[in-house]
């Protein structure tokens, strides 16, 4: 991976979500898709990570400290039926390609 494009919308949601708490880290998932970019073609990729859309996450009740996060199987299925149908719904080729997390202020 040689560069990210990210939507201004995704930016937009991904920090809001950062920013609904200080006292806990906070995670979510980055929907879009990867292309080539164009490269040298000497096995010299140039591959980009396109993000359109965010998937948000809540924090699993039983993670270990408020400066951790986790994702159950449960909810990166969802992340994966939430991509499938926002293919549906935009005719593009969307999947997982990658997540945020916050680094709250705990003390």
């Amino acid at each position: 991976l040689t560069s990210v494009a990210i939507t201004s919308n995704a930016l937009e949601v991904a920090l809001s979500h950062a920013l609904t708490t200080e006292r806990e880290e906070i995670m979510g998932l980055l929907l879009g898709d990867v292309v080539d970019a164009g490269g040298t073609g000497k096995g010299q990729e140039r591959l980009t990570a396109r993000i359109w859309s965010v998937s948000l996450h809540r924090r699993e009740t039983d993670v270990r400290s408020d400066d951790r996060v986790e994702i159950s199987p449960e909810q990166l299925a969802a992340a994966a039926g939430e991509a499938e149908r926002i293919s549906e719904e935009l005719g593009i080729h969307t999947r997982v390609v990658g997540w945020y997390h916050s680094h709250p202020h705990l003390a």
